[in-house]
């Protein structure tokens, strides 16, 4: 096997202490003799639930030899109250010890750069690998593999039970539900994602009525995969975005059939097909659904995109936005969304939760297409509660919209326990309702408002307001340290190294690309734009002081055997944000380690 560079795994620090674990303190000579693997995660990021399922595999195979911590990384504010991290790991599941680490401590320790992060430390406490963002599954089974063997001959390897403690299963008929709609007779059907079901509830929006469902994990006939998003149908079918199965399934409240009619159950990675035969073509981690135009519009939250799904035809296809990760207002094929978790069909419009962006916006028709703009927001990196006029009010990830009598649209604001209010006619957002713990959707029932509070397991029923709530505004900027640099040439360094056993994929020409834009534009006088190469000279402009420079980069490797006709191939992709500020003596060299080590560190 191949030297390593030997670097000593800094120690686990978190403020909020430590989950799954019984109450006990973890350091790392306690894992001394296992193999850990590190995931920094932050529970608003899509990628990082990607890389949850990614590793689930992974971590039931070797479950005696490897410990995989959570390291629990904030970016928005809530994110950093320990209780919406206890939350957070019960709803996706999460069956590891998690570090809570609201002030960044371990994440700054190690140097990283972007959600989600995996770094690996060998049996002796030495840093190993490090791998951003999806796609590193079969790279880690291979050096996982390596490490076993290596350290199982010198005796460094200690095999045995891991220090996952199980929490206590919690009573509640609901259990962190996401979205709802009403049925044409009154009741509500629920989406209870953590439990992997649907529910209906009565009139009452208490009583359970039926649970649609095995409750374990699936794809069959009876089974779901954290469930989000539902939408009724003009034949009074209900279609459901099953998120973590990629894939939209149909239910009949009448007979209880539930067909699959469109995704194929795998995830979508760049280079797959974005249109065609429904059954035919991946998804990616579809959170919310509506039916508008006589089709119904998908919420891609795993791709920042819009699809459609189009029953007469049996077809899906992408209707707006790149896949690059922000807020672009434009034509719908060169608008740039983040994590859409939301929709609501009214009219000329379709309303958007845009999530990660902490942004309200719309869709509606521009001539032979369609066009997307901005009502609330303004990026990926501004946050906070405030109201008054659109162009200043803050949300803080809102996941849920729902239009209103009077033309207005509710926003389930998620991170700010709140229930928002933006109004086209007169530009204004308002706070309807406070007190509601992480709202996530809503749906009318005639003079109410009914409110999917996830955290609290529940429906809530509200009175539609005919005042607004006044609270105190409050912003805020995400939190991370910006990287210091040089004013002038700024090399950039995206590092890859193909896993053990694999090279990069050239047969069908380059097998990586690289896309930078900034924030402000006006940050990069020369090097923006996409290209094939990992590593570009920026140029950073005179007079810009500070910004944030979006990279995307993806790299494909395959099985390097010649002996195989069809060699198997993984894409690995992450987009990173970099808050920078230029200062004399800063750095020249920005690295961003993909996977692998920088040899230039």
């Amino acid at each position: 096997m191949a030297s390593r560079a030997r670097v000593r795994a800094p120690e686990l620090i978190g403020k909020g202490g430590w989950l799954n674990t019984g109450g006990n303190e973890l350091t790392l000579s306690d894992l001394r003799g296992r193999i850990v693997i590190l995931d920094f995660w932050t529970f608003c990021c899509v990628n990082c639930l990607h890389v949850l399922d990614e590793l689930r595999e992974l971590e039931e195979r070797h479950r005696d030899t490897v410990v995989i911590i959570g390291v629990h990384s904030p970016k928005f504010v809530h994110e950093a109250e320990h209780q919406a991290v206890v939350d957070a790991v019960e709803r996706y599941g999460v069956e590891h010890p998690v570090l809570d680490d609201p002030e960044l401590a371990t994440w700054k320790q190690y140097a990283v750069r972007a959600w989600p992060t995996l770094v690996v430390i060998d049996p002796e406490g030495y840093v190993v690998a490090q791998h951003a963002g999806e796609g590193h599954a079969h790279a880690l089974e291979k050096l996982v593999e390596e490490l076993t063997a290596e350290h199982g001959a010198k005796g460094t390897l200690r095999r045995g039970d891991g220090p996952y403690v199980p929490p206590e299963p919690v009573a509640t008929d609901l259990r962190f539900p996401g979205k709802a709609v009403r049925l044409p007779g009154g009741t509500f059907l629920v989406s209870d994602t953590t439990r992997h079901q649907l529910v209906e509830l009565a009139a009452d929006s208490e009583q359970v009525l039926r649970r649609i469902g095995t409750g374990e994990r699936g794809l069959g006939a009876d089974a779901f995969n954290e469930p989000q998003g539902l939408a009724l149908l003009p034949d009074g079918k209900v279609a459901v975005a099953d998120t973590v199965n990629h894939a939209i399934r149909v239910f009949d409240p009448a007979t209880g059939a539930l067909e699959t009619v469109a995704g194929t159950g795998k995830q979508w990675w760049q280079g797959s097909p974005t249109s065609g035969p429904a059954r035919e073509v991946d998804l990616s981690s579809p959170w919310d659904i509506a039916w508008w135009q006589d089709r119904l519009w998908i919420a891609m939250a795993g791709v920042h995109q819009l699809w459609t799904y189009d029953p007469v035809t049996g077809t899906v296809q992408v209707a707006a936005g790149t896949t690059n990760e922000g807020l672009v207002d434009g034509p719908a094929a060169e608008a740039w969304f983040a994590q859409p978790s939301g929709l609501a069909a009214a009219g000329d419009r379709l309303w958007i939760a845009d999530s990660e962006t902490s942004a309200v916006r719309w869709v509606e028709r521009d001539g032979d297409g369609y066009a997307v703009r901005t009502a609330v927001g303004t990026g990926l990196f501004d946050f906070g509660h405030r109201d008054g006029a659109a162009d200043q009010a803050l949300l803080q990830h809102p996941l849920g919209v729902t239009a209103l009598p009077d033309g207005s649209v509710a926003i389930a604001d998620t991170y700010n326990h709140a229930l928002r209010r933006f109004d086209p006619a007169s530009g204004e957002v308002t706070t309807l309702a406070t007190d509601l713990r992480e709202p996530s959707a809503a749906v009318l029932a005639d003079d109410d408002i009914v409110v999917v509070e996830s955290a609290r397991h529940r429906l809530t029923r509200l009175r539609l307001p005919e005042e607004a709530v006044r609270v105190e505004s409050v912003a805020h900027r995400t939190q991370r340290a910006a990287t210091e640099v040089a004013p002038g040439r700024l090399r950039l360094d995206v590092v890859f190294q193909a896993p053990a056993g694999q090279k990069l994929d050239t047969r069908y020409g380059p097998s990586t690309r690289l896309l930078v834009s900034a924030t402000p534009p006006e940050l990069l006088a020369d090097g923006a734009g996409p290209d094939t190469d990992l590593h570009r000279d920026l140029v950073l402009a005179d007079g810009v002081t500070e910004g944030v420079l979006h990279v995307s980069a993806m790299a494909a490797s395959c099985d390097d055997d010649p002996a195989v006709e069809y060699p198997a191939c993984h894409v690995h992709q992450q987009d990173w944000g970099v808050p920078v500020r230029v200062v004399d003596g800063g750095a020249s060299r920005l690295p961003l380690v993909l996977a692998g080590m920088d040899a230039g560190a």
